[in-house]
């Protein structure tokens, strides 16, 4: 395949969505082989509920170390404008990818468009392309003025599609009318004007947001600093470390509040034999208690 045709284009295997082709249903499992579970009917790797569901208290800090361990050191994007950044941000993604326009390349783009009857934006292409759980993940590479996704009613047929909030590298618009949604919502800044000048060239391909290159069916956890993508291979790792972590945590703070200690000496590890010993014994009990031994 040229190399022109596997940096710039990106599709889907079916070709439904009308863009330059290139990455379809193989590449997409070849390129997530480490994948351990099932996987979607177009190859995007499924993680398990269950799974996702225990991350629902994990913070950037407690997915930043088992990562990085694991040799994942571009996983976690911050400086967002995070619209209700009090909810968790928890779902598979689904990447989407525009550029510039380039008109030879818009004019083929739309003219596939046209030829199956999808409708004539290509925000709406990718927002057809949802499904429960997803957590749409949009590279439109930073633009603000001309680079809004989504306005108040695209929003809430994304939410009405996924149930959950997304990500936009770029800008949204309406926030009066989006705000009410009450979904968490990542972008990196608002513009009253509508989208334009930009052509979708891929839906569930690799992309860039901000320094970290982001993987169809990578699990994207949002919180108040961030967002973190974590490869399907590495989540069983990531939900076990930062359930240990959040234990620490628990620990340390509740003999903190006591007003009885030194921070130094409980943090970062507890200095006397004793306050060893008793974390060691709690953190045992805990583990077996939650079946993380």
């Amino acid at each position: 395949m040229p190399i022109f045709r596997w940096l710039v284009a990106f599709a889907m295997a079916s070709s439904l969505f009308a863009q330059i082709d290139g990455f379809g249903e193989d590449q997409r499992v070849k390129y997530t082989r480490s994948n351990p579970f099932g996987r979607f009917e177009d190859g995007r790797p499924k993680v398990p509920q269950p799974l996702i569901d225990s991350l629902r208290s994990a913070s950037s800090e407690m997915l930043w170390g088992p990562l990085r361990q694991a040799g994942f050191e571009h996983q976690w994007s911050g400086g967002w404008e995070i619209v209700h950044p009090e909810k968790k941000l928890l779902g598979r993604a689904v990447t989407a990818v525009f550029m510039p326009v380039r008109p030879d390349l818009d004019e083929i783009i739309e003219e596939d468009a046209a030829s199956k009857r999808l409708g004539a934006n290509d925000n709406q292409r990718v927002i057809d392309a949802l499904e429960p759980g997803d957590v749409l993940v949009v590279d439109l590479f930073g633009k603000i003025e001309g680079g809004t996704f989504a306005g108040d009613n695209l929003a809430t047929a994304i939410h009405a599609a996924t149930g959950q909030g997304f990500v936009i590298d770029g800008a949204i618009r309406d926030l009066d009318g989006v705000y009410p949604l009450d979904i968490p919502i990542y972008v990196r800044g608002f513009h009253v004007s509508a989208i334009r000048d930009v052509m979708l060239v891929g839906i569930n391909v690799p992309v860039r947001i901000g320094t970290t290159t982001v993987m169809p069916g990578d699990l994207v956890v949002g919180d108040r600093e961030g967002l973190t993508f974590v490869p399907p291979q590495l989540v069983e790792r990531a939900v076990r470390q930062a359930k240990i972590t959040e234990l620490h945590d628990v620990w340390t703070k509740a003999k903190l509040a006591t007003g009885k200690y030194k921070a130094s000496e409980l943090y970062p590890s507890p200095g006397d034999e004793d306050l060893r010993k008793e974390y060691a014994d709690w953190l045992a009990a805990k583990k077996r208690e939650l079946g993380l031994e």
